[in-house]
């Protein structure tokens, strides 16, 4: 008999999960369906020769890097960020009465605390996004710690309040959640692409530590090259049809969304009306709490039930 190439799934990992019977999140309002927006806040945290790193970013919406001298052009493509797009977004959630998730970089917020400052002040989350816009894969131990306590300090300098979330750019490393739960302010992370509802693992000390799955592709990261959006309908139609779907599931159980934007993308002109037609369809659309993730995180704790 021939070999079978590889071994079985890591013991740790959960291909389960709740199965056919997942537990009733009782929604406020006994809303059929729970939306986060979270806004990610990157700019001036990207890889950077003028800012010391080790080389520029390369992911943009031209996929090209400039090797060995700064990088002029990527850099103000990510400052439209910073510069424009924050206030058009702000503006659009304000005129819906729209509280969001700013997972904001330790970097971009020390460079610019108005990026923090900002959103606090009108009542959105400010959550922590890493220091630099990096995976922590191949982060030592050492270094990580050292980036989850910076990233804290900064956005605690910029709004007065310690972040209560966290999520790392695409891969996390080995130890990150430990790290998180070892550091003892964090409520919640969203280090997981797994499920439609929010989970829970002990900490050392017995108290839940909240998992809230965010999402890929109901993210305006797709009018990337190659992303499927191109279009502002292109972006709406899917989250709507998700928003739909997921209404439709939660007549009997209820479910969690996330809606992923960023101030440089989403914040195109172009673009925006993909953002204002899903908020609008959410406006007339009843059976929907829109939350931000610390209020999801807390309400999931609720009377001990996780």
């Amino acid at each position: 008999m021939s070999q079978v190439p590889g071994g079985m799934p890591a013991a740790d990992r959960d291909l389960s999960g709740y199965g056919r019977n997942p537990p009733d999140p009782r929604w406020p309002g006994g809303a059929r369906l729970a939306l986060s927006f979270v806004v990610n806040v990157e700019e001036g945290a990207e890889l950077a020769l003028s800012s010391g790193d080790e080389r520029n970013e390369s992911v943009y919406e031209a996929r090209e890097e400039v090797v060995g001298h700064r990088d002029p052009c990527m850099e103000t493509h990510y400052a439209y960020g910073s510069r424009v797009g924050l206030w058009r977004i702000l503006d659009l959630l304000d005129a819906h009465d729209v509280k969001a998730t700013f997972s904001a970089c330790g970097r971009a917020v020390a460079a610019a605390p108005h990026l923090a400052a900002e959103p606090h002040a009108r009542g959105h989350e400010v959550s922590a996004h890493g220091w630099r816009w990096e995976t922590h894969a191949r982060m030592p131990e050492a270094t990580e710690r050292a980036v989850i306590a910076r990233t804290v300090a900064a956005i605690e300098a910029a709004t007065g309040a310690r972040p209560v979330g966290w999520h790392t750019r695409s891969a996390p490393s080995v130890n990150t959640r430990r790290l998180l739960i070892e550091e003892g302010g964090f409520l919640y992370d969203s280090d997981a692409y797994d499920d439609d509802l929010p989970r829970t693992v002990a900490r050392p000390d017995g108290r839940p530590h909240v998992i809230l799955p965010y999402a890929f592709d109901t993210n305006d990261m797709r009018f990337q090259p190659g992303g499927g959006f191109v279009q502002a309908d292109d972006f709406a139609r899917y989250c709507i049809g998700a928003i739909d779907w997921l209404l439709r599931e939660g007549r009997t159980q209820p479910r969690m969304l996330s809606i992923g934007l960023h101030l440089r993308i989403i914040g195109r002109p172009a673009r925006m009306a993909g953002l204002e037609a899903v908020l609008a369809h959410v406006a007339r659309t009843p059976g929907i709490w829109v939350a931000r993730r610390c209020d999801i995180a807390a309400h999931w704790l609720q009377d001990g039930r996780r």
